[in-house]
């Protein structure tokens, strides 16, 4: 079950809420328990059992850290033998939806434990709940333990009217992300990868490769507000996870702003413990060099994704030794462009399945397929014009959608007023579009 379907929208979360606010305080949590062992057993039956283990095992062993330290190696390598088990395609096709998130929920929780900066969790349906969750199960944001920790106890997690209607609307506008641009992005992608390379151009590839990386931002960064909107409605209080990333002036900018939560896990318990940048140069960077190839490994157990971390690294380290300091010299609009260029190539290799077709793409992006052959692609086409026209307001919907000038709209006189109006006309428009069944995909499911 995702969120942006019409079981879920008009079905399974009008029950909860319902039944969450009707039943006595005390048995809140049992009630948001099953409801997310449902949501979770309703896409993935096969897999339930093995984030139930998962979970039993690591609060089991949690119970015993404080006592038994060897435990928390136990737990840690439970955790992290699921995610190369499953994502390494030890499992064959197998992988259990949100095992990246959920697991990393679990080792924040094991580690924190560790270092005595949280005490163990002793009730089972509490801790079962806090990792299957369902607002943030499949796509996040990536909650750590110790910022819901008082939030879990249920007679001491409150919602007032405003949670309700700030969180219901922050859910319904990120739906909007998701369903209306999202989705319709995804559309001029997969049209563009079903059709020939002969009728491809260079403005063709560019085209696409912006179109991606707007879809995977909206995609991500949509569910990502449905989960803070949802928790907000139940009482939690979950991070935010992107910050306008595609408004950033170098690659370190972009990283504070795009997947914040992600960011956030891997200085905490890997940058730091290996020593940040308090030491020499050399580990420093050996430094750098783990926690992107981690951050590009966490999304699969391929060489394109291990290759994208290294990219973020090297740019990264080179922005932090040299490439910095030119940028801060360039006017405003090229640092932008800069930034913006070089997440495109990303998010191509991102979506490529081989390290060779990200490059071929690349290179066609850059004039140079066929270069030398005879046979070089051109620079515009008739079939490339046709299809960029059509979605031509997509397009530009998209880049003003991801800029914060509709935050700025918020501002004005009557926008209160006119909020609850955009936000009934916006849920319309999400469900005539799933009732009409068009194109629905979710592109973190495998992660």
């Amino acid at each position: 079950m995702i969120f942006s379907s019409i079981p879920f929208l008009y079905y399974f979360l009008p029950a909860v809420i319902l039944l969450y606010f009707i039943v006595p305080k005390k048995m809140a949590n049992s009630v948001l328990l099953l409801a997310s062992l449902f949501f979770y057993g309703y896409g993935e039956p096969k897999m339930l059992p093995v984030m139930i283990m998962t979970i039993i095992a690591a609060w089991s062993l949690g119970l015993a850290i404080p006592k038994h330290k060897n435990c928390f190696y136990l737990s840690a390598a439970i955790c992290l033998g699921l995610l190369v088990w499953f994502k390494g395609g030890f499992a064959g096709n197998a992988l259990p939806a949100g095992i990246s998130f959920y697991t990393f929920q679990i080792l924040s929780y094991t580690i924190d434990l560790r270092r005595e900066h949280i005490k163990p969790q002793k009730s089972l349906r509490d801790f079962a709940m806090y990792v299957s969750l369902f607002p943030q199960l499949i796509a996040g944001p990536i909650v750590v333990y110790s910022t819901v920790e008082d939030s879990l106890d249920p007679l001491k997690r409150k919602t007032t009217a405003e949670d309700l209607y700030e969180g219901s609307c922050r859910f319904v506008f990120g739906l909007a992300k998701k369903v209306l641009l999202a989705n319709n992005l995804g559309q001029f992608v997969s049209i563009f990868q079903n059709t020939a390379a002969d009728d491809r151009s260079v403005v063709f590839y560019w085209a696409y490769a912006l179109a991606f990386s707007m879809q995977i931002y909206f995609d991500f960064s949509g569910y990502s507000d449905m989960a803070i909107g949802l928790g907000r409605i139940f009482g939690f209080s979950f991070p935010e996870n992107f910050n306008y990333p595609f408004i950033s002036k170098s690659i370190t900018e972009f990283w504070r702003r795009w997947h914040m939560t992600l960011g956030g896990w891997f200085r905490e318990y890997v940058y730091i413990p290996l020593g940040g940048n308090r030491v020499s140069r050399g580990r420093w960077i050996f430094n750098i060099f783990v926690v992107w190839a981690l951050t590009g490994l966490w999304h699969g157990v391929q060489w394109t994704f291990l290759t994208w971390g290294l990219y973020f690294g090297i740019l990264l380290m080179a922005e932090k030794l040299w490439l910095g300091r030119l940028l801060d010299k360039l006017p405003t609009w090229a640092q932008h462009l800069y930034t913006v260029i070089l997440v495109v190539f990303s998010m191509v290799l991102f979506n490529a399945d081989t390290i060779g077709d990200a490059a071929a793409c690349i290179g066609a992006m850059l004039g140079l397929a066929g270069l030398g052959t005879g046979t070089g692609i051109p620079f515009a086409g008739a079939l490339g014009s046709y299809y960029i026209k059509s979605f031509g307001t997509l397009f530009v919907v998209s880049i003003v959608a991801s800029t914060p000038i509709c935050r700025k709209l918020s501002q004005f006189k009557y926008a209160n007023e006119l909020k609850p109006v955009l936000v009934i006309v916006l849920l319309l428009l999400v469900t005539a579009y799933l009732v009409d069944g068009s194109y629905n995909p979710f592109l973190y499911f495998r992660f």
